[in-house]
């Protein structure tokens, strides 16, 4: 089924069935809008915040010199700047496995307004939109990249042009959800390349990374570094959710 087809066929099923709430499914008035008490459950990321990473700033993690935190105070991630829209917590988890794992694909519509809000001004500058890449086994066991599901998503909203197989992951890694920021830099070591039929389409342009979820950063740094060698004159990134307290 073509993109088109898909759009008719959503929109048909927008006249016939209610539209519920994505994370509980109650009635709400349109599709993709949370009901009341879940939307009040979600935690926006908003100022103040890490000028470099997002990460947001509170009581536990303090703006450091020159409105960086901790972290990239003392090691400057590759990327030039990186937001998300919601802090990674019970709800905003709830979501993003749903759409990785559950084949909530829906989902990426649902979140991609919200990812708009949060890196407006990175959208605005960005020449080229490139989704975090799956190995092809777990493409192959999972049926689609979330990343390339939300970047779709963005170009939809804002015209931006989606390179969806510019990056390639090179071999399979483990799952990085019980690591900490040493072990997950290790583990993610070579695995990124650049696509090298994509190659030219990439250089001097200004990248944004498209991902579900940033923790430590390691993924971003890993995707920047083989996009910055193969040429792209700047790199930023994007995510629906991050972590808010990486350290």
């Amino acid at each position: 089924m073509n993109f088109a087809v898909t759009r008719v066929w959503s929109a048909a099923l927008d006249l016939v069935l209610p539209h519920t709430c994505p994370s509980c499914d109650q009635p709400v008035a349109a599709r993709g809008l949370f009901c009341a008490p879940c939307f009040g459950r979600i935690t926006l990321i908003s100022k103040p915040f890490c000028r470099c990473c997002g990460v947001p700033f509170g009581s536990e993690y303090q703006a450091g010199r020159g409105g960086l935190c901790v972290d990239c105070a003392s090691d400057r991630p590759e990327f030039e700047r990186a937001r998300a829209a919601f802090v990674y917590d019970a709800q905003s988890r709830g979501l993003v496995l749903g759409l990785k794992h559950a084949d909530r694909t829906d989902l990426a519509r649902t979140l991609a307004p919200f990812m708009v809000r949060a890196g407006g001004e990175l959208l605005a500058e960005a020449e080229l939109l490139v989704p975090v890449p799956l190995h092809r086994w777990r493409l192959i066991g999972r049926r689609y990249n979330q990343a390339a599901l939300l970047a779709q998503e963005l170009k939809r909203l804002t015209g931006r042009p989606v390179l969806a197989d510019g990056l390639v992951r090179l071999r399979p890694t483990r799952s990085l959800g019980h690591m900490g920021r040493e072990e997950r830099a290790r583990e993610l070591a070579g695995a990124f390349a650049v696509n090298a039929d994509r190659a030219t389409m990439i250089e001097n342009r200004r990248v944004l990374l498209i991902d579900d979820v940033v923790t430590t950063g390691a993924t971003a740094r890993g995707c920047t570094k083989r996009l910055l060698a193969a040429g792209a004159a700047r790199v930023e990134v994007l995510a629906v959710a991050r972590v808010g307290h990486p350290s």
